[in-house]
């Protein structure tokens, strides 16, 4: 570790510790597990809690997957079901989407974190995040969440991660299904789940990265530019299109443009 890194480290530890208690947003992906095995790290156990949001919003396997990691680590885990797809301004899915789903979050831990004298809030933003539009973190603000890693870039992050024995290391990330509609489409239940079903048939074929970009009754495929040249196998593509017609999509299309974020705004 460089030192530059192991000074932000510090900086980290230096704050988990000043806390008396800690609550975190975790989801199982790269950022919240690394906040998680830092908190367990520098505080004692019983001072640390994680809060897991269960919501039509993630998939089952991305919350299984989350639980059994945390089970592992014996981190102690909590869920809360939150209800962001009863709002209408959520549901809308105008370009402050993210803003109404972590609000929700952030209410709902800050009920429990009174209930259970929890006096901390924290939720994993890091320093990319800066750079990005992110209405989730006016939410954060609003309810006094804290950010401890925002100091630490992705490359850091997986950096700490794999150090720690992280199988989020080297996992790719994750956004919530609602991310995979087009800006303005009302996000709805039925749609979330048709997502979700559509990203489970391309996790099956081991792809890294992959998005299910939902348009109607059309499907756009994104996977890493690496993987783009599987699809030119008759076999291959055949197989996947019995699959995801399956479930309701009538034309499914491959973006030769590979994966990226955002691009269904």
């Amino acid at each position: 570790m460089n030192k530059p890194l192991q000074d932000k480290l510090l900086q980290v530890k230096e704050e988990l510790q000043s806390l008396d208690n800690i609550a975190i947003a975790y989801s199982g992906g790269v950022d919240s597990s690394l906040l998680a095995a830092l908190a367990y790290e520098f505080m004692p156990a019983d001072k640390v809690e994680l809060i897991i949001a269960d919501s039509p919003s993630i998939p089952r396997s991305e919350l299984n997957e989350a639980k059994a990691l945390a089970e592992e680590r014996k981190w102690q885990l909590t869920i809360l079901y939150t209800n962001e797809i009863d709002n209408k301004d959520y549901q809308a899915n105008s370009g402050d989407r993210c803003y109404y789903c972590k609000s929700e979050l952030f209410s709902e831990m800050s009920k429990y974190a009174s209930e259970k004298n929890i006096r901390t809030l924290a939720y994993g933003a890091i320093l990319d995040d800066l750079s990005d539009h992110r209405p989730g973190a006016k939410a954060a603000e609003e309810h006094a969440v804290i950010a401890p890693l925002q100091i630490l870039s992705k490359d850091e992050i997986r950096e700490l991660s794999k150090e720690r024995n992280l199988p989020t290391a080297s996992r790719a990330s994750f956004a919530c299904l609602a991310s995979r509609l087009p800006r303005g489409e009302k996000v709805t239940v039925q749609k979330l789940s048709q997502i979700e079903m559509a990203e489970e048939i391309l996790k099956e074929q081991n792809f890294y990265q992959y998005r299910a970009r939902h348009h109607g009754d059309l499907l756009r495929i994104e996977v890493e530019e690496t993987a783009i040249e599987r699809f030119f196998d008759k076999d291959f593509r055949l197989q996947l299109l019995s699959q995801l017609k399956k479930i309701g999509y009538r034309h499914i299309t491959l973006d030769l443009a590979g994966y990226r974020t955002g691009s269904t705004h």
